[in-house]
């Protein structure tokens, strides 16, 4: 469980692993929304498939110790924000760390995706996991591109990405370095 922050902290939130009681929380990121579509999941007819199918990646993930998002609970309610984490995954055949983050829609816009990847990010460059990070963002998804730019990170290319048309956003370990400074 080498990519995985369960335990750890920001100002707001704690990282956990996701749990099977967390499936009618985290069933709302999909029901009566879009991101199904943004996460390469539109293709699955409803909202509870789509779920399902997240709880099995993520239970793949944590089982095969190639990273997997985790869960984060807002300190002062308790509440499950969203999630967050270091996944593996292959870009054009290139095995790349990505941050990756969902928020559930009752939180979107206050901050909670910048504040868990900037964890993340700085997670693995402390931890020496990589040499760069990547985020993976659908084309039409402005709100994640603006979280991976707080990250420090720059659009390096498009690609397609599990039959979806996506930019990589990257920061480098040097990159991370001067930032520090």
């Amino acid at each position: 469980m080498k990519y995985l922050l369960d335990g750890e902290e920001t100002k707001r939130l704690k990282f956990r692993l996701l749990e099977p009681d967390d499936f009618n929380d985290w069933l709302t990121l999909f029901d009566g929304t879009n991101v199904a579509r943004l996460l390469g999941m539109g293709n699955i007819p409803t909202a509870k498939a789509q779920c399902q199918n997240w709880f099995n990646i993520q239970e793949n993930r944590y089982q095969n110790n190639i990273g997997g998002m985790n869960v984060l609970v807002d300190k002062s309610s308790g509440e499950m924000v969203g999630q967050c984490g270091l996944l593996i995954q292959e870009v054009d055949n290139i095995q790349e760390l990505e941050i990756g983050y969902a928020i559930l829609p009752n939180f979107w816009k206050e901050g909670f995706a910048t504040e868990a990847a900037l964890k993340c990010r700085d997670f693995a460059f402390e931890q020496s996991f990589t040499n760069s990070i990547i985020s993976i963002i659908h084309i039409e998804n402005k709100i994640s591109e603006k979280v991976a730019l707080n990250n420090g990170m720059k659009k390096t290319k498009r690609t397609v990405y599990k039959n979806m048309p996506v930019n990589i956003f990257r920061i480098t370990n040097e990159e991370w370095v001067k930032m520090k400074k």
